[in-house]
């Protein structure tokens, strides 16, 4: 017979998510680049050889779940700690329950989630119970491990990179996801491609949205989906992107990249890439003039001042109508003459000047304000260009005494410096010929 209290006792839905979280690496999808046959991972579970680990990858792509599986497989004991939330103290407390498991003759998986959030101490604080074997560590973290995590823990974890579920296996999650919870539901093959779409991905965000999509129809009394419904009802977030992590330094390489490989279709691509994702297009303008200086230089002006004006237009019009300007200059940059003669020119005329000795101006070249200056042989028999044939003082010398000519400044043959390469070589020719040269 049931008590009052039993009316009232609800038990909690579990979210999607954990609903359908695998129960054996058979149920995993993706990662079939770690846990195919023959992959490390699946060669792990099947040596029987239990190893530290960091699992390196985007949100949503399984990590958790395979610390889990890992414990199970195992038969270990799971410990899982939030370096959000985590600190010293909850460290110390672990590892006395793995120390209570040891002696039950029970083995240990430490699971740090996020383990980038953990700082340099706190990080180094795990590092006597790993080397002890007193647990076994998994760590999960959304960066580069390389330049997240100690060192001297990196080097005792074996790194497993994770990728993102293609269209195909978020399909197959889907399907998955009705056919155990959402039966009642029927999707038009373009609602199933709408989601996908804004999953990017991630399987949480997929699942997530399925529950939204499932709470949103109940509501509504329907049960057939389409992509209107799907567009009306959701919330759907802007791309996964992350504004201060690897994945945005990954696209503004790759923007770079495209500019400099002359391919407007990928480059434009790419800023509305990061556009879309949030990025700050304050700061995509000063990038898209890094460019232009860097990779097209003198080949082309035209390029650093349509940089400038976009980065203007932006300023005065703001977001959305000034995204088009940064475009424009975008594609222009990818179509223009390519040349890095004078960022290489700089850069070693910089790193000369860094090792050399300070080296003093030659005395035709000082300036000469005072009588004692001019006395003392200030300027003397300094050429004045203007006055000379072609407007240039042949054979004339202009860097410090004793030192050679460097020719850093190396024109390319394309656009304006194929011109510049001309006058240059126009001009080594009359110093030359110079008498005494």
């Amino acid at each position: 017979m049931s008590s009052v209290s039993d009316l009232f006792r609800t038990e909690p839905t579990p979210p999607l998510a954990e609903a359908l979280r695998p129960k054996a690496l058979a149920d995993v999808i993706g990662q079939a680049h770690l846990l195919g046959e023959g992959k490390p991972l699946r060669l792990a579970f099947q040596s029987g050889k239990l190893h530290s680990m960091i699992l390196w990858g985007p949100p949503g792509v399984g990590k958790t779940t395979l610390a889990r599986l890992t414990a199970q497989a195992f038969d270990c004991e799971f410990i899982a700690l939030s370096a959000v939330f985590s600190g010293v103290k909850d460290i110390r407390a672990a590892m006395d329950q793995a120390q209570q498991n040891q002696a039950m003759g029970k083995k240990t998986i430490l699971f740090v989630d996020e383990i980038h959030r953990f700082n340099k101490s706190q990080q180094d604080a795990l590092l006597p119970f790993v080397e002890s074997g007193l647990v076994t560590f998994i760590g999960a973290t959304t960066e580069n491990p390389s330049f997240e995590v100690n060192s001297a823990l990196l080097s005792r974890a074996q790194v497993h990179v994770l990728k993102s579920l293609d269209e195909e296996e978020l399909k197959l999650l889907l399907s998955r996801a009705r056919e155990k919870v959402l039966s009642r539901l029927q999707f038009d093959e373009s609602a199933v491609d709408v989601l996908v779409g804004y999953a990017d991905g991630d399987a949480r965000r997929l699942l997530n949205l399925l529950e939204q999509t499932d709470t949103a129809s109940r509501a509504a009394g329907v049960t057939k989906i389409t992509p209107e419904f799907v567009q009306n009802t959701l919330t759907l977030n802007v791309r996964r992107f992350d504004k201060g992590g690897e994945n945005f330094y990954d696209q503004i390489s790759a923007l770079h990249k495209s500019v400099r490989g002359s391919h407007p279709d990928a480059a434009l691509y790419w800023l509305c890439r990061m556009l879309d994702g949030g990025a700050d297009p304050k700061y995509l303008a000063r990038r898209i003039l890094r460019m232009a200086w860097e990779d097209i230089g003198l080949a082309d002006p035209r390029a650093v001042q349509i940089a400038v004006d976009a980065a203007e237009t932006f300023e005065r019009l703001g977001s959305p109508e000034g995204e088009l300007a940064l475009g424009q200059a975008v594609l222009y940059l990818a179509c223009a003459a390519k040349s890095n003669a004078g960022y290489m020119a700089f850069n070693q005329a910089v790193a000369f000047v860094k090792q050399d000795k300070s080296r003093e101006v030659p005395i035709h070249l000082r300036n000469a304000p005072t009588r004692l200056m001019k006395e003392l042989g200030y300027g003397h028999e300094y050429r004045y260009a203007h006055d000379e044939p072609d407007a240039y003082a042949a054979g004339e010398t202009y860097l410090p005494e004793g030192m050679a000519e460097p020719r850093w400044y190396r024109p390319v043959p394309r656009g304006l410096e194929s011109k510049i390469a001309e006058k240059l070589a126009f001009l080594r020719e009359l110093d030359r010929k110079k008498p005494g040269a």
